[in-house]
C-alpha cells in the first residue's frame, strides 16, 4: 500500500510490481500473478480501486494513508470495553508536541 499512496498517479500491475521489485524490500523479484492476487484482495477488502475501463487495469488507493490510520485509531477505539481508559493512556503517552497538536485539533 505504501508503493500506491506514494504514487501521485494510478499505477498498472505491471507497474507495481515494478516498483515493488525495484525497492527490493521483498529480497526476490515478484511475479506479475503475484501482484494482480494480492491486488484482486485489497480490491475486495475496498482498499485499492480499479478502472476497467483503462487498459491495462489502472488501480489506486482507496483512501489516503492518513484516512486508512485514522479508520484504524477508530475501529480500536470502537472496540475497547472502557473508551476512556485507552483514551487517557494514549493521551498519557504522547509527546508534548502531540499534545499541543491534538489540542488546537480539538478547539477548531
Amino acid at each position: 500500500m505504501d508503493v500506491m499512496w506514494d504514487s501521485p498517479d494510478p499505477l498498472t500491475a505491471t507497474g507495481l510490481r515494478d516498483a515493488l521489485n525495484a525497492s527490493g524490500s521483498q529480497g526476490k523479484d515478484l511475479a506479475i500473478t503475484t501482484v494482480m492476487t494480492v491486488l484482486s484482495r485489497l480490491e475486495a477488502k475496498n482498499f485499492v480501486v480499479r478502472d476497467r475501463d483503462a487498459r491495462p487495469h489502472l488501480y489506486s488507493a482507496a483512501m489516503t494513508r492518513e484516512d486508512h490510520v485514522a479508520e484504524l485509531m477508530h475501529e480500536v477505539l470502537g472496540s475497547a470495553s472502557d473508551r476512556d481508559a485507552v483514551l487517557a493512556r494514549f493521551v498519557g503517552q504522547v509527546t508534548q508536541h502531540d499534545a499541543e497538536r491534538l489540542r488546537r485539533l480539538l478547539d477548531s
